[in-house]
């Protein structure tokens, strides 16, 4: 039987979040993407609810989650969900954090310390690249960022599920609002912080960074650096994969983060 994901709202600093939560099992927390949050049917998400119980978040400003008015920033956005933690009692979870989500999980443990016990970045943006760069998502158009996300879409089995028909106009407007969220608190500087990577020298827990080898998003090249700052930190590179593992190769990134998260 498929595992349903129960939606709730709750209350944090004044602000209702979103949450989808399914699963039995220790508790996992997913950070997402500035995309928004995946919905949890997804093949990755219903293989981790199989061993935890999975805590789905939508960020604050992000699909229907409300947005505070002081929030601007992602370190506005961690000490937020630093808060979330601790309404929720999960402080000392596992979590993965994707692109924006996995900054923002660096955001937190670098300012906060153990939060969690175990931290799996994946195709994390927040550190600047020395050579290549992070494609600006926000001066190009939604069909675009898509085409980005991918290395072969082809061979993502819910791709077309998840991108290939046209959204309804409720469902665009809520693309829209996401968009503008992650441009309110990715914009300047360009999806990263300079002080970040000192600030991970005092990270001390368990982290594996999953990236995508032809990443055309976030270059490889940031897994690097993630895997330079963090004390210990692992790095698995899945070959002929973009930005999305989860989707693009489900089966190799479930076994990088199965073997890791257990």
């Amino acid at each position: 039987m498929p595992t349903e994901f129960r939606e709730e709202f709750v209350e944090v600093g004044g602000a209702k979040v979103q949450l989808l939560k399914g699963g039995a099992g220790d508790p996992l927390l997913i950070l997402h993407g500035a995309g928004g949050g995946d919905p949890g049917d997804l093949r990755y998400l219903q293989a981790l609810a199989e061993r935890f119980t999975v805590y789905l978040p939508s960020h604050p400003g992000f699909d229907a989650s409300e947005r505070p008015d002081w929030m601007e920033t992602i370190h506005d956005m961690a000490c937020f969900y630093n808060w979330f933690l601790e309404s929720q009692g999960l402080h000392g979870c596992r979590a993965i954090g994707f692109s924006m989500g996995g900054w923002l999980a660096a955001e937190m443990v670098a300012a906060a310390g153990p939060v969690f016990s175990k931290l799996l970045l994946v195709g994390s943006v927040g550190l600047k690249p020395q050579e290549g760069e992070i494609a600006d998502v926000f001066i190009i158009s939604p069909p675009q960022v898509i085409d980005l996300l991918f290395h072969d879409s082809t061979q993502a089995p819910e791709f077309d599920r998840v991108f290939g028909q046209t959204p309804p106009p409720e469902r665009l407007a809520v693309l829209e609002r996401n968009r503008e969220m992650a441009a309110r608190v990715c914009w300047k500087p360009y999806m990263h912080n300079l002080s970040l990577a000192p600030l991970l020298a005092r990270v001390n827990i368990p982290t594996r960074i999953v990236w995508g080898r032809e990443d055309r998003l976030a270059p490889v090249e940031c897994g690097h650096l993630f895997q330079q700052a963090i004390p210990g930190a692992e790095l698995v590179v899945i070959d002929n994969c973009g930005h999305l593992p989860q989707m693009e190769k489900p089966e190799e990134f479930l076994q990088a983060a199965m073997s890791f998260l257990e």
